[in-house]
Order: C-alpha cells, then sequence, then structure tokens
C-alpha cells in the first residue's frame, strides 16, 4: 500500500521490490506473506451484514492481485519469483505445498505466499506466522506501514507513547498491544520464531535487520 487509500501504486511495488531484492542480494532465503487491505477489508463488508466468510475470502483473492503485482516487479529487478496460493487458481499461481516451497528457496527464488491460510477467520497475521514455521523461518518480519515498532499507546493519537525495543510475547498478549493477533504471537512464542516489527518505509530497513543492527521492537520470550 503507498500514500492512497485503495488500490495498487506501482510506485509503492516497485519500491517494495528494490527492498526485498536488496535483502535477496544478501544471500537469504526470502519469503513474504501477502496482505490485502489495500483493496478489501472484511471487517467493514461484514459490519454491513455481509458473511464473515464470504468476506475473508474476498480478501483472499485481493492477496493474490497483489502477489501478481510484486512477483512481476521482482522479476523485472532480476529475482526469479514464485507465487503460491493457499486457494486454487493454477491459472496465475502455484498451490501452496510446503516441500515445494522449501525447495524454490533452497534454489535462490523468493517466494510470496497468497491467500491467506485459505481458510476463513484467519487473518495474515496467523498465516505468517505458520508459512514462517512450516518452512523452518530464523525470524518472522512484520512490515507495518509508517509505524517503527510497537508502542505502548498508538503513536498516532498520544504524543507522548514509548516505543520498545525489547518486548515478551507474554507482554504483548498480556497488555493487548497492538503487535499482531493473539494467535499469531502464541504461534510464535509456543515454537521461539523471533518477531521484529519495523516500518517498511525506513528505506534500507529490511538489510540493516539482517545485517544485526537494532531497528524497530523484537520480540521473543523472557528465557
Amino acid at each position: 500500500k503507498g500514500s492512497g487509500s485503495y488500490g495498487i501504486e506501482p510506485a509503492a511495488v516497485n519500491y517494495l521490490a528494490q527492498q526485498i531484492s536488496q535483502a535477496h542480494n544478501m544471500g537469504v532465503e526470502v519469503a513474504v506473506v501477502i496482505g490485502g487491505g489495500n483493496i478489501w477489508r472484511g471487517a467493514p463488508a461484514e459490519s454491513q451484514g455481509m458473511d464473515r466468510a464470504t468476506a475473508d475470502y474476498a480478501g483472499m483473492l485481493a492477496t493474490i492481485i497483489n502477489a501478481l503485482a510484486l512477483q512481476d516487479a521482482l522479476e523485472r529487478c532480476g529475482i526469479t519469483t514464485r507465487t503460491q496460493s493457499a486457494l486454487q487458481v493454477q491459472a496465475v499461481a502455484e498451490p501452496y505445498i510446503q516441500r515445494r516451497a522449501m525447495r524454490h528457496l533452497e534454489k535462490g527464488r523468493v517466494v510470496l505466499f497468497a491467500a491467506g491460510t485459505g481458510n476463513p477467520f484467519m487473518t495474515t497475521d496467523t498465516a505468517s506466522a505458520l508459512r514462517a514455521l512450516e518452512i523452518g523461518a530464523e525470524v518472522l518480519l512484520m512490515a507495518k506501514h509508517n509505524v517503527d515498532g510497537v508502542y505502548d499507546s498508538d503513536p498516532n493519537e498520544n504524543p507522548e507513547a514509548v516505543r520498545f525495543n525489547n518486548l515478551d510475547y507474554m507482554d504483548a498478549l498480556n497488555r493487548r498491544l497492538d503487535v499482531m493477533d493473539a494467535t499469531a504471537v502464541s504461534l510464535c512464542m509456543d515454537n521461539k520464531l523471533p518477531i521484529i516489527v519495523f516500518d517498511i518505509g525506513d528505506e534500507g530497513s529490511i538489510c540493516r535487520i539482517l545485517s544485526g543492527e537494532s531497528v524497530g521492537t523484537i520480540i521473543t520470550g523472557s528465557d
């Protein structure tokens, strides 16, 4: 999502592709879980009377559109990319198969995961945690738009909000901080998968994280 409120901005997609390609060129295996909020949000549709499952499936289709746009931008950067979808859309994307995804990564391809988990009532956050665990990721990077980490309150509403450099999984859950949904945090906690929340608009932030710099907020266990 770029500066606009709806749709796909080519400049924003190209920017994301550049940031991902820079990380890929560091020799890191990169997989990306794609959201669809720039095209469709299920909650407003549900509030207007739409069936929740139908609204969620529409959101999954939106993520496929975004994945195709990002795949095109990445390949224009010279990065071989594969899109895997949890919904069957064989004309434009592979079906999600865990072993195939890992093989793509081993071959140096970027893998884009679309359509969430393929199930309604499950968020993109949960899909991100699930896919990260399935492919054996070392860290889950939670890219935010104009938010550079986790705060004790909404920094857009409270100028005195304090950003955490480090946070424990249980603190994030108990304090109901706006990080990701509780199911996703719990999955990461149970499997000791670190989460780093950062501002994707901060150019070069992914590479700095991969180089070991302290960027955003890292969420881990207390032990």
